[in-house]
């Protein structure tokens, strides 16, 4: 059985994209404008507030107003994994919205295959233990 939430017509997806852009680009330019450090607007990481370690997350809205201000350096030092995360990002955008040919299935399959999340969570869990070593 198949649970739609919104009809699949091709108006609907067009709309949905087109909405779903709008908002995307008006959070890069919240995070482009506003710096999360100065900020109020921006939420405080609840899991560090309670417990004092810093989540996978931690830094992440610094680290993208970092990046969108070509500051590679800070942005590392705020969340390493978001930094090496946009790109994997953009690259399963591009690869199942751009990719109409899908000539890159070897890869589609190599970085978002069978095993990807599962490598993914696990890459996380390291990343969290290891921030919170220091």
């Amino acid at each position: 059985m198949t649970f739609i939430l919104f009809p699949v017509n091709k108006g609907a997806k067009i709309t949905l994209s087109v909405i779903v852009s709008i908002m995307f680009v008006a959070v890069l330019i919240l995070f482009y404008r506003f710096d999360p450090e100065a900020e109020l607007l921006f939420p405080k990481c609840p899991f560090l507030l309670f417990t004092g370690y810093e989540c996978p997350g931690c830094g992440s809205q610094r680290a993208i107003h970092s990046l969108l201000h070509f500051k590679i350096g800070a942005a590392w030092r705020y969340n390493a994994f978001m930094v090496l995360v946009v790109p994997y990002l953009f690259l399963g955008i591009y690869l199942e919205y751009f990719d109409r040919r899908k000539r890159h299935s070897r890869l589609k399959s190599l970085f978002f295959g069978r095993w990807s999340a599962m490598t993914i969570f696990i890459v996380i869990i390291v990343y969290w233990v290891l921030r919170n070593l220091n």
